[in-house]
């Protein structure tokens, strides 16, 4: 079992810090802006809760592609609760046990607490840097996301569809979650495009 709480925590305070005025703002993954990337993160907290509670297949397909035009007006509080609802879940051991679904995938217990952790990690830090909040991983979620997105082949991208993008090179003696954001198709160094 991996504790998810302090991510979904960070995740909740971030999201709290996010005006309406930057739902549009560009974020470090590409095909995403602020509000659609919080819609992402509105459906994943859901469809990760059903999994650990093991109320989802694979015959129910992947996540409708996110927008910022599906955000309920009350989708702070929505999160809030969604995210909190998460955390439970998780925290159950029969959750890390025997076979779930998420997004349409079947697959084990374990590896799909694991994905939860690492979506909320990495869309943590997503958030953070497109609107210029701090975001702070620590070192055992740090190692956690690492095993998990070095066991992607970085060459394959039919294995890395739908999880990463292209590896971005990063330096072998980087701090431990700057490779971890390379290694998901993430630039450490990524900032908002400047305005004007």
């Amino acid at each position: 079992m991996i504790d998810i709480e302090p991510a979904a925590r960070r995740m909740r305070n971030l999201a709290a810090g996010v005006p309406d005025d930057e739902l549009a703002a560009p974020t470090p993954c590409a095909e995403m802006r602020v509000g659609d990337l919080l819609d992402h993160v509105l459906t994943l907290a859901w469809a990760f809760r059903l999994a650990a509670e093991k109320e989802t297949t694979a015959a129910d397909g992947p996540p409708p592609v996110p927008k910022a035009e599906n955000l309920p007006s009350d989708w702070r509080t929505r999160l809030d609760h969604r995210l909190g609802a998460l955390v439970e879940a998780w925290s159950d051991p029969t959750a890390w046990e025997g076979e779930t679904a998420v997004g349409g995938v079947a697959a084990p217990g374990e590896e799909v607490g694991m994905i939860a952790l690492d979506e909320l990690v990495l869309h943590g830090w997503d958030l953070a840097r497109a609107t210029g909040q701090e975001y702070v991983c620590p070192q055992d979620d740090a190692e956690a996301c690492y095993a998990f997105v070095s066991a992607v082949p970085p060459d394959d991208p039919a294995a890395r569809e739908g999880l990463f993008g292209p590896v971005v090179p990063v330096p072998q003696d980087a701090p431990l979650f700057d490779r971890v954001l390379g290694l998901s198709g993430r630039d450490p160094k990524w900032t908002p495009p400047a305005s004007g």
